[in-house]
């Protein structure tokens, strides 16, 4: 009787650690998580990750193993970006005036309100005008907020290209007035107030090998291909250019996808990140999409004019993080992965974000290890087993049997 009950025990542990090891068998490799104490936790994804992981991350998945228990851990995965917050402020254009040369507009708020962003709308289509901007509580003492602000609109055959927005520190006043230098009457359309907002995203610095820079005089452009040490995250492009003349260039980012070895050596394929225009008027700094890359090209329009002074670029990349809810804070977890044959997950969690807790407390996770439990499908040839093999010399005698009994008959 006490044998029967101890190979009972054997059996149920034996059926419960194989279960265990189906749900994670597929998954080809694993990293421990340690620190879990608590419901909610972040967990930081490290750089190493990138390289052994499906684009688009469907494969992840969190498992809490004890004993014959098997549980899988709901997440959100997150990218801490910069988000904008923009309040359009209600102004009035209470006066329009010139004076030698000098064309005012002037703008009234019912309360003295806090802006930091003014965007005009012209009827023309090609200048470049200086901007003053100042503010008044009273609409007789005047404070300077921009001098000598520039700006201008470009639209020809070769080029569509417009900075008609006023950026400036928070400035609180009830009035504020901008005066335009123009030797024409400029044609104010529409002017739009806001009060905008940025809540910082997380970032880290992307590293690269080198870049290689390029003037093609044939195609009237500039290529700048760089290599990262791996791949990685990218999400900000900063090109410092030292050109001591004014430009404004058409220009795209691109991403390898994929490469081909041909005698000419490595071709690399690319899908667009970015395309907009870099101009000496504005910062030349770019946001995108956060993108897993490796090798990125920025290709620059000069058309006939000369090609800018490049000294340097900087990248960066948002860090990559789960947002995690461990009901079971005792159980022993691991961050399994690189599964090609599995969906991303659904979990309800992502319809009550806004009940997670805004702080959370990140989790250390391990070094990558072969899963033990990996078991890799191979998919034998049907005839592989001898037993249709024999299956199927019998067809073929017993219709070389019909046929030449057919025969024999005529």
């Amino acid at each position: 009787m006490m044998l029967k009950l101890k190979i009972s025990i054997l059996l149920v542990l034996l059926l419960g650690h194989g279960i265990a090891q189906a749900q994670t068998s597929s998954y080809k490799f694993k990293r421990d998580i340690s620190g879990v104490n608590a419901i909610w936790h972040s967990i930081k994804l490290p750089e190493q990750l990138y390289a052994a992981e499906n684009k688009g991350f469907q494969d992840l998945r969190i498992f809490g193993v004890n004993g014959k228990d098997t549980t899988e851990v709901p997440y959100l995965l997150k990218q801490r970006v910069d988000q904008f917050i923009s309040k359009e402020v209600d102004f009035a254009i209470i006066n329009k005036s010139s004076d030698l040369g000098l064309y005012y507009f002037t703008f009234q708020a019912n309360v003295a309100t806090t802006i930091n962003q003014i965007n005009l709308s012209f009827k023309q289509s090609n200048f470049d005008w200086q901007a003053t901007l100042e503010g008044s509580n009273d609409n007789l003492k005047w404070f300077s907020i921009l001098k000598d602000y520039r700006i201008l609109s470009i639209k020809n055959i070769d080029t569509d290209y417009q900075f008609t927005k006023l950026s400036f520190p928070d400035s609180k006043y009830q009035y504020f007035r901008i005066a335009l230098k123009s030797p024409v009457q400029p044609e104010l359309l529409e002017a739009k107030i806001f009060k905008t907002d940025t809540i910082n995203g997380t970032y880290q610095d992307v590293k690269y090998k080198t870049y290689q820079l390029y003037n093609d005089a044939k195609a009237k452009e500039t290529v700048i291909t760089v290599d990262l040490t791996r791949l990685t995250p990218v999400s900000n492009f900063k090109l410092n250019v030292n050109s001591d003349f004014d430009f404004y260039r058409s220009f795209k980012i691109e991403y390898a996808t994929d490469s081909v070895r041909t005698e000419k050596g490595m071709q690399f394929n690319y899908a667009e990140l970015y395309n907009g225009t870099l101009s000496s008027l504005e910062p030349s700094e770019f946001n995108f999409p956060n993108t897993i890359a490796s090798t990125l090209k920025i290709t620059i329009q000069n058309n006939d004019n000369k090609p800018l002074s490049v000294s340097g670029l900087e990248l960066k990349g948002n860090i990559f993080e789960l947002v995690a809810r461990f009901d079971i804070p005792t159980l022993h977890y691991a961050l399994y992965y690189r599964n090609n044959t599995v969906v991303a997950p659904n979990y309800e969690i992502e319809k009550f974000e806004s009940k997670i807790p805004s702080v959370l407390a990140a989790l250390t996770i391990g070094k990558e290890e072969q899963n033990p439990a990996y078991t890799e499908k191979i998919e034998k040839p049907l005839f592989e087993n001898k037993a249709w093999l024999w299956v199927l010399m019998a067809v073929i005698i017993a219709l070389l049997g019909w046929f030449s009994f057919k025969m024999l008959r005529n």
